[in-house]
């Protein structure tokens, strides 16, 4: 059960940010291209970044709580859904801050 560990977080993540968009009628996710474009700024940098590091021998995993399964560049599957994962959620998040703001701040008409 360990090596679901990190994808067991990555599906908590998923749970706890993208409710948002159903109660809040964010429509983030029904907009690709700004999803899109959120996605492809931060996936090659960290991805990257990720690759050297473990190159170098300054980032390593657990893979006793992964599922094993390495990508290209020696980056490990749960690593690639982290990099879409959370900047989705990130979007989601502040979207939904924004949204609840905007619905608090509403003047309340009798």
């Amino acid at each position: 059960m360990e090596t679901w560990a990190y994808l067991a977080m990555l599906g908590f993540v998923i749970l706890a940010s993208w409710w948002l968009e159903i109660v809040f009628k964010l429509r983030v996710l029904r907009n690709p291209r700004r999803l899109g474009l959120t996605l492809l700024i931060a996936i090659p940098l960290f991805i990257v970044w990720d690759a050297f590091a473990i190159a170098q021998g300054h980032w390593f995993f657990d893979y006793g709580q992964m599922t094993g399964i390495i990508g290209p560049l020696g980056v490990p599957l749960e690593e690639y859904l982290f990099f879409v994962i959370i900047p989705i959620a990130a979007v989601l998040t502040w979207e939904g801050v924004g949204a609840f703001l905007n619905m608090v701040r509403r003047p309340r008409t009798a």
